[in-house]
């Protein structure tokens, strides 16, 4: 069974949605959208009009006028928006060029087809023109009649008769401008002439005049002007139409901008109708019968004011072409040049924000004390000053609103451009007292009170008298308000004026004055919501078919930039200013205007179709600039936050501002979930997230390229870009749901997929083409320098891609401060570019390039090299014993000298020879220097996963102290954070897995005995396998000591060779060739196992002993003696540091402890004298 729920239950509930919270909380930046538009209507049209039979029966008479009248005026609206919006259609339609043309009579027939239903509205528009004025003028005849003169005619009625004076104005003008309407009649005409569709003389005539009509410019004026001037006294009732434009001008007793504007052109234009052969209104101001000056001021403050759509009127006009201006003209001012100060709207802009900051705190405070102090009251409760102060408040809103809309409007503007006299006063006015009271009072229990001292003639008691009025939740209908205003309004006639006066009722006047001010605005008050959107439309900013007009054909339409809503838009986005950002969505929403204003008002789905196609451009062209704007801006707040705030001040004390991000209000914009245009929901988030990821990816694309164009040093600059693109993605993470960033990275990489990407790929080339050949290590600096002499060609880059400043680091500035920072990096390859290959690289990436430079060095072992070593073994002396002591350091020099001429004059061994050596060598320093960066790299990261593995260190402990019971406090400390534990706890299965094996990762990171520097050694030493190296056995069964067969007697003679001092302008080979060249001989000396022989048997190091005894310093064939031995000494420190380098890696997988010594046991050698015996 249901459960019955009462109204007030059902009610509550729906308002406890209200406390509901939405799960985005977007902040409200554009105006509320509303899907299902409600809007009663109280206006009936005086339908209800013999409901009042208490009222005044004159005055229902007039009732029935003002409907039929009411009703011509909206026809008169239908006809000027047909006008409006019309577009030539004779235009599409092909032409016939000439009479032998076979399919002219299809084209005539298809052409009468498709323009007779537009020439049948001209023709009903023609008629409709003709009906109204003379209605118009019947009204003015009869209420001109002489017997009517002195009659009372109410204010409404001659509004109605302003507004048809309006109507008369627009529709001439728009009949004026559309040249289209003429060629569109004109094309019908010849057609149906030709297939003699108009036979009978009515049509025949008909047509013409309608040609004539179209044809004659102002005739609807003409027409209005001729029968009103054969109207005795129309000039009396046209200034009095006049002068209540003028009292309603200006006391402000309008509230839309069309009623401002109505009242202006009705002054002008009724000016321009008295003006004739028949009435002069210079006359009529000395009579003080119009207040020309007034208008004159008038017209000087607002010289232009919209007429229909984009159309505008200068009210100038209306004086300049009237009948007596010129004898006149002295009297004017509005007639000048001279722009008014109203349509500087900066100026303006001043007050507007006063008058804004003012009505919104005070709605905001009205806001506050409802929520705190009303909240619970029914509306039934509330005082009559409280609707009042709610009534004030909602109308200063209103007049606010349309006073700003019209100020829009007009700057816009001026830039494109039956009655019954009564015998006795006192019964007159007793009877229309009462005719108010029966027709406006709404009685509680629907009776009058019949204890009402008024009723009877007497004086309220001193008391008072209660009079109780029940709250109504439908306010009075429209005929009832104008039934009320014209019955009190009637005792303000003349007539009446002097019978209160002379029955002392001046107070009574006041309160009828003080009640026709104040009830002028009940009608658009009642249609609250409807006057609000006429007070805010600013729908005809978009329109523009005056113009479109003015081009005859040549555009269907024009281009956004010419369109309001997007010059608007353009301008923030341009001017990026804060304060206008968050309010680029309401310029946008004029277009919701133009839409709403294009299917309701004009009702042309062609219209509606334009606005939406402009929408569809210009809000993708919206989404296009802010996104860009919003990722440059975060991409400089990255910058800026990594760069080096030292920098910035040293920058700043030298005269060179780097300057600071102006903040901006993107994050408003970037929560909007569901922005509402034309209708649509649009998730203005998920947009702007599309093209900040496509951005994104082409940053990191483009910083990648440019590393690409470059040589290694710059991969410095690569990860400064890759690190600012990551705090940009971390930025921008807070407010959008992008890809993460390792995913963008490997993606712009292209490493998806491949075990390895582009990174991976250039630093292998560049190692290959330039690092190996052209560069030399420094062992002192532990860096790699360019050699002063390459031995090989510079290859060609590719051409650095072209970047905007803000897929780099952010602005120019920016770009300029990191490239001083990144070119401290350019001159060498050093730790800070090996901790950067380590971090981009990866271990895959890494294992990929030394498998690749062992590739290179087996190839040059086994290839160049191993040549090399086998034509200068043959160039060797076959034995060469190490000279005594007794010859002295300059003899063995001599002997050493000549023994290996052979190799001194060998013509490539400084050249091809060293340039290979040299290669292999920066080879194995790469590899040496990428695993000691890697070191460092695993040493953090396992000392920053210390605490989560349960690895603490030891404490230290006092005398006292036991050291277990303090380890159990600090364990128990940070159990919390042990994670594997806590994720066993708490996790799913799949968590506790990958928790195991990270946990299981990060502690076999960095095992003891595990080097890649050692697998590289032992893979290259298996690439010495060819006998060369090693020579044969040795005669004595022990080793060679005078032979030179082994690699390392070689290495001795090459070691001489660049022992020997250059000259003055010569390259030494530390310049040529650097560290490279003697890790090379080294390791292969200590992969053969020769290095102690290489001690104790090098040419060199005997010389250095020899000459260290002796200390002599001679010129032996131009070398002189001790800068060779200096030489031989720097050169024996290096060959000892890299031999003790190399022998501690090969036998770091020996274990731990001292290594077990191999020894031998040889049979000493027997001396001859002994052997023979």
């Amino acid at each position: 069974m249901t459960a019955q729920v009462t109204l007030e239950d059902a009610l509550s509930n729906v308002d406890l949605l209200e406390e509901l919270p939405l799960p985005d909380q977007q902040p409200c930046i554009e105006p509320p959208p509303s899907s299902l538009l409600y809007q009663p209507n109280f206006n009936t049209n005086f339908e209800d009009r013999n409901a009042f039979v208490t009222g005044i029966a004159r005055y229902i008479e007039q009732a029935t006028v003002h409907s039929n009248m009411n009703e011509m005026l909206e026809e008169g609206q239908e006809y000027a928006i047909m006008l409006y919006t019309w577009r030539s259609c004779s235009r599409a339609i092909p032409q016939v060029k000439c009479n032998e043309q076979p399919n002219r009579v299809e084209i005539y027939e298809k052409t009468v087809e498709v323009l007779e239903p537009e020439v049948t509205k001209l023709m009903n528009f023609m008629y409709f023109q003709r009906n109204a004025i003379e209605r118009f003028c019947g009204e003015v005849k009869r209420l001109c009649h002489a017997e009517r003169r002195k009659d009372f005619v109410s204010e409404a009625y001659l509004i109605t008769l302003g507004k048809f004076i309006n109507m008369f104005a627009v529709l001439d003008e728009l009949k004026n401008m559309k040249c289209s309407v003429k060629n569109d009649h004109s094309a019908y005409k010849r057609a149906a002439q030709f297939l003699r569709k108009m036979a009978d003389p009515q049509s025949i005539q008909e047509s013409q005049n309608l040609s004539m009509f179209l044809a004659n410019h102002n005739k609807i004026t003409q027409s209005l002007q001729q029968q009103l001037e054969v109207i005795p006294g129309y000039e009396e009732l046209l200034a009095d139409i006049v002068n209540l434009c003028i009292d309603y001008y200006e006391n402000k007793m309008y509230l839309t901008p069309s009623e401002k504007h109505m009242l202006l052109k009705v002054m002008g234009f009724g000016l321009y109708l008295m003006d004739g052969s028949v009435s002069n209104i210079y006359k009529l101001d000395a009579k003080k019968r119009i207040n020309l000056s007034k208008i004159d001021k008038f017209f000087k403050q607002l010289q232009v004011v919209p007429l229909f759509g984009d159309m505008q009127i200068e009210l100038a006009r209306y004086i300049k072409t009237s009948a007596h201006y010129e004898e006149n003209k002295s009297r004017w001012t509005c007639t000048s040049s001279s722009s008014s100060p109203q349509y500087n709207i900066c100026e303006q802009m001043i007050q507007i924000r006063d008058d804004h900051m003012r009505f919104i705190s005070e709605l905001a405070r009205y806001s506050n004390s409802e929520v705190v102090t009303g909240s619970g009251r029914q509306e039934a409760q509330k005082t009559d000053a409280e609707y009042r102060k709610l009534f004030d408040l909602s109308l200063q809103g209103l007049q606010l609103l349309s006073q700003w809309s019209a100020h829009v409007m007009e700057v816009v503007c001026e830039r494109n451009g039956s009655l019954v006299r009564a015998h006795s006063p006192a019964l007159l006015v007793l009877s229309v007292l009462q005719a108010i009271r029966k027709t406006v009072c709404d009685w509680e229990g629907g009776r009058e009170p019949f204890n009402d001292p008024a009723l009877r003639g007497e004086k309220d008691p001193k008391s008072g008298f209660d009079v109780k009025v029940p709250r109504r939740a439908v306010g009075p209908s429209s005929t009832q308000l104008y039934m009320v205003r014209t019955m009190t309004e009637s005792l303000n006639s003349a007539e009446l004026l002097k019978q209160l006066r002379s029955l002392g009722m001046e107070k009574l006047l006041h309160v009828i004055n003080k009640f026709l001010r104040q009830s002028y605005i009940y009608p658009t008050l009642l249609t609250f919501g409807e006057t609000l959107q006429q007070c805010c439309d600013l729908s005809q900013l978009w329109f523009r078919e005056f113009f479109l007009e003015l081009t005859m054909g040549r555009r269907i339409q024009f281009p956004i930039e010419m369109s309001m809503p997007w010059i608007l838009t353009d301008h923030i986005l341009e001017t990026k200013e804060a304060s206008m950002m968050e309010y680029v969505l309401y310029s946008l929403d004029l277009y919701n205007d133009s839409a709403h204003y294009a299917l309701t008002k004009f009702k042309k789905q062609f219209l509606y179709d334009e606005i939406e196609a402009e929408v569809n451009l210009c809000f993708d062209q919206f989404v296009y600039k802010l996104a860009d704007q919003i990722f440059g801006y975060y991409k400089v707040m990255a910058g800026s936050l990594l760069l080096d705030k030292r920098l910035r001040s040293e920058c700043k004390n030298q005269g060179a501002t780097i300057p600071l991000l102006t903040s901006n209000r993107y994050e408003t914009l970037l929560k909007q979930r569901h922005v509402q245009l034309l209708g649509r929901s649009i998730d203005l988030n998920r947009l702007i997230t599309q093209r900040i990821s496509a951005a994104m990816y082409k940053s990191l694309e483009l910083s990648i390229g440019r590393f690409e164009s470059e040589d290694l040093t710059s991969i410095v600059e690569l990860d400064g870009l890759v690190e600012i693109n990551k705090m940009t993605h971390k930025l921008l993470s807070r407010y959008m749901t992008l890809d993460s960033f390792d995913a963008m990275f490997r993606e712009a990489n292209h490493n998806v997929s491949a075990p390895y990407g582009r990174i991976t790929l250039h630093v292998f080339w560049e190692l290959n083409y330039d690092f190996l050949p052209n560069y030399c290590y420094n062992g002192s600096t532990n860096r790699f320098v360019r050699t002063v002499l390459p031995f090989s060609q510079e290859f060609q880059r590719d051409k650095q891609p072209n970047a905007q400043p803000q897929y780099l680091h952010g602005s120019k500035a920016l770009n300029l401060a990191y490239s001083s920072i990144y070119s401290n990096y350019r001159n060498f390859v050093g730790p800070p570019h090996f901790k950067v290959i380590c971090r981009l690289l990866g271990y895959q990436g890494i294992a990929v390039v030394m498998e690749e430079l062992l590739k290179v060095v087996k190839s040059l072992l086994q290839g160049t090299i191993l040549q090399y070593v086998k034509t200068l073994m043959e160039v060797m002396p076959k034995i060469c014993r190490l000279p005594r002591h007794e010859y002295g350091s300059p003899g063995i020099l001599e002997f050493f000298h000549h023994q290996l001429k052979d190799i001194v004059e060998y013509a490539e061994l400084k050249t091809v020879c060293f340039q290979n050596l040299r290669e292999v060598g920066n080879a194995i320093l790469f590899c040496l220097l990428i695993e000691q960066s890697l070191s460092l790299e695993e040493v953090c990261d396992l000392l920053h996963a210390a605490p989560f593995q349960n690895i603490l260190p030891r404490v230290h402990v006092k005398e006292g102290e036991r050291l277990d019971a303090k380890m159990k406090r600090l364990e128990s400390k940070y159990a919390p954070l042990h994670l594997v534990p806590l994720i066993e706890r708490l996790g799913t299965p799949q968590q506790i897995a990958i928790a195991r094996e990270g946990d299981l990762l990060t502690k076999e990171r960095l095992c003891c005995g595990l080097s890649m520097f050692e697998v590289i050694l032992t893979r290259i030493r298996t690439f010495l396998d060819d006998p060369i190296w090693r020579g044969p056995l040795p005669s004595n069964g022990v080793m060679h000591v005078d032979e030179c067969v082994e690699f390392h007697r070689l290495w001795s003679a090459m070691q001489f060779v660049y022992c020997i001092p250059v000259g003055t302008h010569e390259f030494t080979v530390e310049q040529c060739f650097g560290d490279g060249l003697h890790w090379a001989g080294c390791m292969i000396i200590v992969l053969l196992g020769q290095q102690r022989r290489f001690d104790v048997l090098d040419f060199c190091y005997h010389l250095l002993k020899v000459q260290k005894h002796d200390g002599k310093d001679e010129v032996i064939k131009n070398v002189p003696l001790k800068k060779m031995v200096e030489r031989i000494r720097k050169f024996q420190i290096l060959n000892d540091e890299i031999i003790a380098t190399l022998d501690k890696y090969l036998k770091s997988g020996d274990g731990e402890g001292t290594p077990v010594e191999h020894v031998r046991c040889f049979q000493p050698p027997i001396h001859q004298s002994l052997a023979s015996n």
